[in-house]
């Protein structure tokens, strides 16, 4: 076996060293060039010992790399003596420079081979060749072979030995020290350029979180839709990165954002119910966001982000009293607030498609018909002599009857004054909304909010309150769309995106934000009246809108676009959720996730990139309120997409796709179906759950069931009881709660135009 000819002495040469004449150099993982010969890599060596790491330690790779044997391969660990700290240390192919370096690094390190070998005998170089896998037949490089050509015709007969040694010694220096600039030359332009990697870490982002509401994943140009025009969301596709398999944790509003912000599911911040209320019903109630949970705005926000929430937030404002603002956008780390405290909806404008309004007045009616007759039969006993007693009976069941249909007729008032109205802070500036407006408002919050912050990180959230019924439209773009209202609705919300990111070009900041675009949950089949439909509809996706499981209901878009460090044009087909949102932007500000408390979201920085093949999510567990429907398992290895349906509603009329007739489908009691054994489908091959897989037809039926149903128990170890913040106790409505601008009831005020 030859000798290593890294470390064996030469013949007629003590044991050779790397030459102080070679610069080293190294790439620091901030994107900064620094510059070493052996000396002064060892005085900062020395210079930082006892202070961290030096130039020794974080020059390991490239050593590694062109096998300069300098010192010995040690763990990465922070330069503790430089200027700033390092990141933690990522794939080459996620840092482009670095990479480019890397590449050079080896290009050198084939050259010194090559110089050390023009420089021995044949022996020697044969040698070195066979330590490195090369034949003796092509062991000399064309460098040896030209430098022989050509001092074979130099003149002479006599060619000393040591005239020979001397021109190969010489040949080899004027080698090394030619591509020991070329690589210090390279290596300058490469720090002065920007990179991916001094983006990712020399810097924190700006980041732009665009969510709408409703908004069902095909109605959009670049997941298929070709009749609906959405010019820039389609754009910021193409010059992003596109997930196709992007979950909402919940089917419905309330419990969906919940999870985003915190980056758990809302079963375990009790933002879930056990009896019917799938949302938070009021704004006067005590639910909400619990004050103990940790959303990824207040983590930034203690890291020095401006961070701002513009649109719908629909996790509660008040627990005790109409101004402690407890569940408020600004005590859970929001420094700036705009927009609707609720949740759009028919009853603003009292609209046809009611969510509330017209069953509290079917209801408030019968009561009133009741205690109308009541009064009326008491009365005319009392008349007719026929009954004996006081007149009590009659007088209040007389008040009752006229109280019930005082509220009744001014039920939709009450809504209105109650839910749809605008708040700058803690500040209510418009109660109720005047809707044609609205959309102008908004945009010029964001652009004011972006132009007040540019100068420092920012997080701004833009909460659409598109495309929620009733789907208030300006001007502009009604009667646009061939698809009616919904559409026209939905190219108004592309225009209004497309004006954010043109906000971005002018004030120079779209090369420094990451843009994130989604939606809550999928597209609501039910809001239909008649034939017209004012949904959204979810491509070839089963349900939608309140189905726990069927994958319409929590299959969103998901797009993310931040120049010149995420791939332009890549499509991500693995599963991903809403909740890892929670530890992407935490970590990209310079934030840790908390570690006193579950956290289901996962990284997605590493699968954005292209540095990691599949999500870190293994299992992802669908609820409807607190009861499992669904769950999916992504078996890498082979790479098949299981789901299994435990709970499943029961479409009306039969055979439809939705709950017809009622506001979504209901999660438990009669009207949902119960599977034993569970409902198996494969999503790789059927993405629209068309075709339930049985024993006779999945022959990893079992073994699929098995591990599912581990993983689910496993899951629910992790589970601690926490009140349920969308219970009855939580969700019903408290006069002293409700927000006023003015004495309660008499709630009006217009600030944005200076009345009040």
């Amino acid at each position: 076996m030859a000798s290593n000819p890294r470390t064996a002495p030469q013949r007629g040469h003590p044991p050779r060293r790397l030459r102080s004449s070679w610069p080293v150099m190294l790439l620091a993982r901030e994107g900064t060039p620094i510059f070493c010969s052996p000396f002064s890599l060892r005085r900062q060596t020395q210079g930082c010992r006892g202070r961290g790491a030096g130039c020794e330690e974080l020059g390991r790779g490239i050593f590694k790399a062109t096998g300069w044997p300098l010192w010995r391969e040690t763990q990465h660990r922070a330069l503790s003596c430089g200027p700033r700290p390092l990141a933690t240390a990522r794939p080459l192919s996620a840092q482009p420079n670095l990479l480019l370096l890397h590449l050079l690094a080896v290009a050198l390190n084939g050259l010194r081979r090559c110089a050390h070998a023009c420089g021995r005998p044949a022996e020697e170089a044969w040698a070195l060749a066979a330590a490195s896998g090369q034949s003796r037949r092509t062991s000399r490089a064309p460098c040896c072979t030209a430098s022989r050509s050509l001092r074979s015709r130099r003149p002479g007969p006599d060619r000393a030995q040591p005239a020979r040694k001397y021109e190969r010694k010489e040949n080899m220096l004027r080698l090394g020290h030619a591509w020991t600039w070329l690589a210090v030359t390279v290596g300058a332009l490469l720090g002065a350029t920007p990179s991916a990697s001094r983006d990712l870490f020399g810097s924190r982002p700006n980041i732009l979180l665009l969510m709408a509401d409703d908004f069902g994943i095909g109605d959009i140009g670049c997941y298929g839709n070709d009749t609906i025009r959405t010019p820039n969301i389609d754009r910021l596709a193409r010059d992003g990165v596109m997930l196709t398999q992007h979950l909402a944790a919940a089917s419905v509003c309330t419990p969906s954002r919940a999870a985003f912000l915190t980056g758990r599911y809302p079963l375990r911040s009790g933002m879930v119910s056990s009896n019917g209320y799938r949302v938070l019903q009021w704004t006067g109630v005590s639910g909400g966001l619990p004050t103990n949970e940790t959303t990824f705005a207040k983590i930034l926000k203690d890291r020095g982000y401006a961070t701002g929430l513009i649109g719908k937030w629909h996790l509660g404002l008040n627990c005790a009293s109409s101004n402690d603002h407890c569940h408020h956008p600004l005590n859970h780390g929001f420094d700036h607030f705009y927009g609707m405290p609720f949740s759009m909806m028919g009853d603003c404008i009292r609209w046809e498609l009611s969510e509330k309004r017209a069953g509290m007045e079917r209801k408030l009616n019968v009561c009133f018909h009741i205690m109308a007759l009541a009064a009326l039969t008491l009365t005319a006993g009392k008349l007719t002599h026929l009954t004996s007693g006081s007149w009590t009976p009659v007088i209040w069941s007389t008040m009752a009857a006229i109280l019930l249909f005082a509220t009744s007729y001014f039920l939709g008032a009450l809504i209105v004054h109650a839910d749809c109205f605008l708040m700058r802070n803690h500040t209510i500036t418009e109660q109720p909304m005047h809707f044609p407006r609205t959309t102008s408002l908004i945009l010029k919050e964001v652009s004011s909010f972006i132009q007040r912050n540019k100068q420092t990180p920012f997080l701004l959230f833009v909460s659409f309150l598109h495309v929620h019924t009733p789907l208030i439209t300006t001007e502009k773009f009604r009667g646009k769309s061939v698809h009616g209202l919904y559409g026209d609705n939905t190219e108004e919300m592309d225009w209004m995106l497309g004006k954010i990111l043109d906000t971005l070009d002018t004030e120079g900041l779209t090369n420094s934000t990451l843009v994130y675009f989604t939606s809550d949950h999928g597209g609501s089949l039910e809001s239909r009246l008649r034939n017209n439909q004012y949904g959204g509809s979810n491509g070839i996706y089963k349900g939608g809108k309140g189905m726990g499981g069927w994958e319409g209901g929590i299959r969103v878009p998901g797009i993310f676009r931040w120049p010149g460090v995420l791939p332009v044009g890549r499509v991500i087909h693995e599963p991903t959720s809403l909740m890892d949102v929670f530890p992407t932007v935490v970590q990209l500000g310079g934030g840790e996730v908390p570690q006193d408390r579950v956290i289901d979201g996962r990284d997605m920085l590493p699968l954005l990139l292209g540095t990691a093949q599949h999500s870190d999510h293994e299992f992802l567990l669908h609820y409807c309120e607190n009861v499992l429907h669904a769950a999916r398992w992504h078996q890498r290895d082979g790479g098949r997409l299981w789901k299994v349906h435990y709970t499943t509603p029961v479409f009306h009329p039969h055979g439809a796709g939705a709950c017809y007739g009622r506001g979504v489908c209901p999660c438990f009691g009669d009207q949902v179906a119960h599977h034993d054994p569970p409902l198996l489908f494969d999503l790789s091959r059927d993405p629209s759950e068309a075709h339930a897989l049985t024993p006779d037809t999945e022959p990893a039926f079992y073994r699929v069931m098995d591990t599912i149903s581990r993983a689910v128990e496993e899951h629910r170890l992790t589970l601690r009881p926490v009140p349920m913040q969308l219970d009855v106790l939580g969700n019903i409505w408290k006069p002293w709660l409700q927000p006023c601008c003015g004495p309660f009831p008499l709630c009006w005020c217009d600030r944005e135009n200076g009345q009040a």
